[in-house]
């Protein structure tokens, strides 16, 4: 009888629980159908009152952007002609001003002007804020309302008004719209070390880099001539995914890259290093600065993680967060946001970002600024410049050049650090690890 009672105890418990749950699944749908017919009362209203007469497929595409855009800034709608440009984009080519940009505060803000595009040699910097395009404001419009005013026919110009800190006044910015071609890696040396220049994460990023990293060491006489690596992604809004893994894994030989959680940890994936290091175990410097962004603080996030690179510059923009592209009906596109991601040490750099090892702030440029030179001194003068000194007996003539062509290298990297002092800075850690590097 105990047995029996407490069986029918059980099933009268499990009745009391699963009744008010399933009254609460029935309301569930019926609210969101009463939503729905509610969002159809509108429509309707909108068609047949509105002032003017309307589109009824621009009313539809709006309503599906905003659903997508009132969940986080990355998520969004693509029309056709969008998802079009995205795709071309992700290859390298497209016509525009060369800014990555989001919003904040009701303004368009500037991730970051990309290489040797319009906006670059305008002048524009990561953080500006653009308030006006063409002398109309942009508050209150959303982002692709925004990006649709700064579209335009190639060679024409665009004059955008720009709020910077630092400087007091707004002020405008003249930019000549082109074909932006991105060249997704540019390499070069500087004295013994290879600065690889990353723009973008596209198609081309792991590929370009690779090709780039081998020319410069096989011009420069082989890896033993190489000091080491400068990975240099200041100002890289990001891009695909599967590129900043490749990338990450070209400079480490095992572990996690970067692991990714959705909304159901079934979901998650988990990113290993394979064998095998481009840069052969040559010490790593990266540059980030507030314009790096998604992939290339997965990049910044793992080579710093697993103590492979010294990040130098300034704090990344933080965005952590993964997005699905889904085509649909219509030749449009869904953009998602899908999931996080994580740094090897378990980390998220959502809105806090990457922190460098060591903050190197870069001096900001004042649009206003007259450059003046520094007046040679007829006055300065040195031993050598003196009648009747001495030679140098311990040398031979031969060291004598190679001195002078030391100090050569000295002074164009002095020159460097007014040019672009965060890269200098970067180039002068490497120098300090291989003066203390033992010798053979």
């Amino acid at each position: 009888m105990a047995a029996v009672g407490g069986t029918l105890a059980s099933v009268v418990a499990t009745t009391q629980l699963v009744g008010p749950l399933l009254a609460q699944e029935g309301a569930r749908p019926q609210s969101v159908y009463e939503q729905l017919d509610l969002f159809g009362d509108i429509f309707e209203r909108i068609r047949a009152q509105y002032v003017e007469e309307v589109d009824e497929k621009d009313l539809i595409e709006a309503a599906i952007n905003g659903m997508l855009t009132s969940l986080d800034p990355h998520s969004g709608y693509l029309a056709p002609d969008d998802a079009a440009d995205m795709r071309v984009q992700t290859r390298g080519e497209f016509g525009g001003l060369g800014i990555e940009v989001t919003q904040e505060d009701g303004f368009v803000k500037v991730v970051s002007p990309m290489d040797g595009t319009p906006a670059d040699a305008a002048g524009m910097e990561a953080g500006d804020f653009i308030t006006h395009v063409d002398g109309e404001s942009v508050l209150g419009l959303t982002l692709d309302e925004a990006v649709d005013m700064m579209r335009g026919p190639v060679g024409s110009e665009i004059v955008i008004t720009v709020v910077r800190e630092g400087v007091e006044e707004p002020f405008d910015v003249s930019i000549i719209r082109d074909t932006i071609k991105l060249t997704a890696v540019r390499t070069r040396t500087e004295g013994e070390t290879v600065v690889l220049r990353v723009t973008t994460f596209n198609d081309q990023t792991f590929a370009n880099l690779a090709d780039g990293l081998a020319k410069q060491v096989e011009e420069a006489g082989g890896i033993d001539k190489i000091n080491g690596f400068v990975v240099d992604l200041r100002n890289n809004p990001g891009g695909l995914l599967n590129q900043a893994i490749m990338v990450s894994d070209a400079f480490l030989d095992k572990g996690e890259i970067v692991s990714t959680r959705g909304r159901d940890p079934a979901d998650g994936d988990r990113y290993n290093a394979q064998p095998g290091d481009l840069a052969e175990g040559k010490p790593l410097v990266v540059l980030i600065n507030g314009g790096s962004a998604s992939a290339s603080e997965i990049v910044a996030g793992a080579l710093q993680d697993h103590r492979r690179a010294i990040v130098v510059g300034t704090k990344s923009f933080g965005k952590g967060s993964v997005q699905t592209v889904m085509p649909l009906r219509g030749n449009g596109a869904m953009r998602l946001t899908t999931s996080r991601y994580y740094t090897p040490s378990g980390r998220s750099i959502q809105a806090l970002g990457v922190s460098p090892d060591i903050v190197v702030e870069q001096p900001r440029r004042d649009p206003n600024a007259v450059e003046e030179e520094e007046p040679a001194n007829p006055f300065r003068r040195t031993e050598a410049d003196l009648r009747g000194s001495l030679d140098n007996d311990s040398l031979t003539p031969e060291e004598i050049e190679q001195i002078k062509a030391d100090r050569a290298k000295a002074e164009a990297a002095a020159k460097l650090r007014e040019e672009d002092y965060q890269l200098a800075y970067a180039i002068d850690i490497l120098k300090g690890l291989s003066a203390l590097a033992p010798r053979d």
